[in-house]
């Protein structure tokens, strides 16, 4: 009998030409893309901020973070494209991802290490990756996306 202790839901969804995970606790919602409004002299990597039933949430690209090119998809995908609004160190913030794709399980077993560069993240944001039949799932650390002067900053927007 399997024990469910070690198996991981991960929230799918493409960035670029590869492949991401997030543990589907660390995710509260996916919304459709939204209207942002810009912020002078944010970091570059942030887009803007946007309303969410009342609540001021930074948007985050990290196409600019990782310095990706953003996924050629058509017309049908991109109604799959949005926000992925994560908790980081309790505050809520949006990731623009290209195509949301699925929730998936896999077993811990499965994970292994993240190699040292992977297509241009460094190693430092990715918890593991898993091989798939079409290519590796990267699984994002949400804690380290950011340092702490970089949430400072974040936050900051925020309010």
């Amino acid at each position: 009998m399997a024990n469910q202790s070690n198996e991981l839901q991960l929230v799918t969804f493409q960035l670029g030409a590869e492949l991401y995970g997030i543990d589907i606790m660390e995710v509260k919602s996916i919304e459709e893309t939204k209207a942002v409004r810009t912020i002078p002299n944010s970091p570059g990597f942030v887009e803007g901020i946007f309303n969410l039933r009342g609540e001021i949430i930074p948007v985050i690209n990290l196409h600019r973070r990782f310095h990706l090119r953003r996924a050629n998809l058509t017309e049908e995908d991109k109604l799959l494209s949005g926000f992925l609004i994560i908790s980081i160190d309790s505050m809520l913030v949006a990731i623009i991802i290209d195509k949301v794709s699925r929730v998936v399980s896999i077993s811990e077993d499965e994970i292994q290490p993240a190699p040292e560069m992977l297509s241009g993240i460094g190693a430092e944001y990715i918890e593991g990756v898993v091989q798939r039949d079409s290519g590796y799932l990267i699984i994002l650390d949400t804690d380290r996306l950011f340092d702490v002067k970089e949430l400072a900053q974040i936050e900051s927007i925020a309010h």
